[in-house]
């Protein structure tokens, strides 16, 4: 992040949405959203993923922002934090696909430093959210974004086509967002 400001901005409405501000959290959400995206390619392009990966890791991103929001420490910059999950999220899914992804000294260093542990509240809330979607959305989003399937293993176990599963999967997660905003007013 080379904007300070811009990064404060970013800060504080993830201080409020944490507080329960959902107006704050969709703000959050909605800016940052480019910037993971390109970041994302940018991420791609480095580990030499496909572009088409980039918005797979996007999605990722997004639920972890949403999952894991309680443990990015708000005296620290959320830009390092964010671009810590998108590097995560991608090395993920290039070791799901079988795929080798070398990462720097500093990267490995910034990752220990990262305190990734999902509290009780957290797991009770992925539990609520996900038990309000329909099969195969749950199933499909358990398989991949928590026990970390590749696409192509929950289709064949759910004997569905890979591009059903990643439709599915963007449905479902579009359907959790709109949960958790309904469930913050």
């Amino acid at each position: 992040m080379n904007n300070p400001a811009r990064e404060e901005q970013w800060a504080s409405w993830m201080r409020s949405a944490i507080a329960g501000d959902s107006r704050d959290y969709h703000k959050l959400l909605t800016a940052v959203t480019p910037h993971l995206r390109a970041m994302a390619r940018r991420r791609c392009s480095q580990f030499g993923a496909p572009a088409s990966e980039a918005e797979d890791v996007v999605q990722e991103v997004l639920l972890a922002i949403h999952l894991k929001r309680g443990t990015w420490d708000s005296s620290r910059a959320l830009g390092p934090w964010m671009a810590a999950l998108v590097r995560n999220k991608l090395i993920d899914s290039l070791r799901r696909r079988g795929r080798q992804a070398s990462v720097s000294l500093e990267d490995v260093v910034a990752t220990l430093e990262s305190d990734e542990r999902v509290d009780v509240s957290d797991r009770m809330d992925i539990e609520q959210l996900l038990g309000r979607l329909k099969d195969p959305q749950k199933t499909i989003v358990q398989s991949i974004s928590i026990e970390g399937s590749s696409v192509r293993e929950t289709a064949e176990r759910l004997k569905m086509t890979e591009v059903a599963v990643r439709v599915s999967l963007h449905r479902a997660l579009k359907a959790l967002s709109a949960l958790y905003s309904e469930q913050m007013r």
